[in-house]
């Protein structure tokens, strides 16, 4: 463990701490999306590095001596936010293109931004490196999308297992070793398989001394990128991917080079997009075994989708003389490898354009179910009770150029994920489309106005006030 550093006399700056900008242009919130649909789609779209991995390997490098080189780093609000806050510890961060380089060494403090860290949930993830490289951390409560109770008490009581003394006063989280040296190995089992709180534990895990096993964990393809970075590191973690964790702590790790997985929401959003315009897209890269639960269900709604390279999937939901129903499905989220919650809405989008009825059922966050009374203004006919939805789609079994009988209307994005959602309704909708709020969007979506542009939809995006530039 590096030389403790004393809490309350190192904390987060006072004066603003300018935002990390990845590229030239910074989407804030007050921006609008104006769709005209209906949309054909067709040609390549090219999918973004993670969003999730990049949040949690951002965090990870904190844990590391020397520098970082992480490839393939999207360009969105959030990324820029976890930038800001490990530059409110001193960190030293880079940024060339999609190519992110960090040094941790001059970490000065061990209060990240409380300002940052609310602006997304992933901030609060830097409680466990620096509570394993420094012996001590105070981090605000996290932020994020509205969608339901995100509790931190996970992440508290596997810290506590791993021997440190945290308290929650104030509105953040203080934490530090027990023993004044470092953490230290412990056993521990999440009552939920968060994977926040296992990647935030793995990471703490990393530098404590001895053996650490972390049972009932998230099996995301997160958690298995960030372990990659981990052990490229030089931690030793066994087991990333299947229900429970063994790490070997290491007395330090060192900096590597990353490149980081590409973003399975966001291929999945695309394939959804074509299905819901019955278009015929090409996504690369991408990994089939990362999205397979969505394929399942858009091939039973009857869409075609085979692989067409190494790391690309063509998805084609064409109508062509009539031939094909596009038929209604059921959905449950669950934790991976189930359905997950971050295409629920967007799924939910979908089925308003398919025969039948179908049932969508959120089990993982219970308020993610805002943009139903956003699509209903669009004429979708869904009946809502708590975080059950019933969709009415098309009566008859029949196969139009242009499916929906949604209509254009002005919409507000009420999150991340529901603001994707209005923008495949918006594709598939007659007429004009307007998405307040858009900004929400682009916290998970680098350039996906450019993207849809790109494979034919007439899409811009505006702002009231003028672009804030880098």
């Amino acid at each position: 463990m590096d030389k403790p550093l004393t809490l309350l006399n190192h904390i987060a700056p006072s004066f603003p701490v300018p935002t990390l900008h990845l590229h030239d242009q910074v989407q804030t919130l007050d921006q609008k999306l104006t769709i005209n649909g209906p949309s054909k789609l067709s040609g390549h779209v090219h999918i973004s590095g993670s969003k999730n991995s990049s949040l949690a390997i951002l965090a990870a490098t904190l844990c590391c001596s020397g520098t970082t080189k992480l490839r393939d780093v999207p360009n969105l609000s959030d990324t820029r936010a976890m930038g800001s806050i490990l530059s409110s510890l001193s960190a030293e961060v880079e940024v060339s293109g999609d190519e992110v380089l960090i040094n941790a060494d001059g970490v000065s403090c061990v209060e990240p931004c409380r300002d940052r860290v609310k602006e997304i949930r992933g901030g609060f993830f830097v409680i466990g490196p620096l509570l394993a490289r420094f012996g001590e951390a105070a981090v605000a409560l996290p932020g994020g999308c509205d969608i339901g109770s995100r509790p931190v008490d996970l992440f508290m009581r596997g810290l506590r297992a791993l021997g440190a003394i945290v308290e929650l006063r104030d509105g953040k989280v203080e934490a530090r070793v027990r023993n004044g040296r470092r953490l230290v190995a412990g056993k521990f089992r999440l009552d939920y398989p968060s994977v926040g709180a296992t990647e935030t534990l793995m990471m703490a895990a990393c530098l404590a001394d001895g053996v650490t096993i972390l049972s009932n964990v998230a099996k995301e393809p997160e958690v298995i990128d960030l372990a990659h970075f981990l052990n490229n590191s030089g931690a030793h973690i066994e087991g990333a991917g299947s229900s429970k964790i063994r790490i070997l702590g290491q007395s330090q790790l060192h900096g590597t080079e990353c490149t980081i997985t590409p973003d399975r929401i966001e291929a999945g959003t695309f394939l959804l997009a074509a299905a819901i315009t019955r278009s015929c897209i090409n996504i690369s890269p991408v990994f089939p075994s990362h999205i397979s639960s969505l394929v399942h269900k858009l091939q039973t709604a009857g869409c075609r989708i085979r692989r067409s390279g190494r790391d690309s999937l063509e998805v084609s939901a064409v109508c062509e003389n009539g031939d094909r129903v596009f038929r209604g499905f059921n959905v449950t989220t669950s934790p991976f490898p189930g359905f997950p919650t971050d295409l629920q809405p967007q799924t939910m989008a979908l089925l308003t354009t398919c025969n039948g009825l179908s049932r969508v059922e959120e089990s993982v966050f219970e308020r993610r179910m805002t943009h139903v009374q956003e699509l209903q203004k669009l004429g979708a006919r869904i009946d809502l009770s708590g975080s059950r939805a019933l969709i009415y789609g098309k009566e008859k079994a029949s196969c139009f150029l242009f499916p929906s009988a949604l209509v254009g209307s002005e919409l507000t994005a009420m999150d991340l994920r529901g603001g994707a959602a209005l923008v495949l309704a918006g594709l598939a909708a007659e007429g004009r489309t307007e998405i307040s709020a858009a900004g929400h969007i682009y916290r998970g979506y680098e350039d996906i106005d450019r993207k849809l542009a790109g494979l034919g939809a007439d899409i811009q995006i505006s702002s009231s006030t003028a672009s804030v530039l880098a």
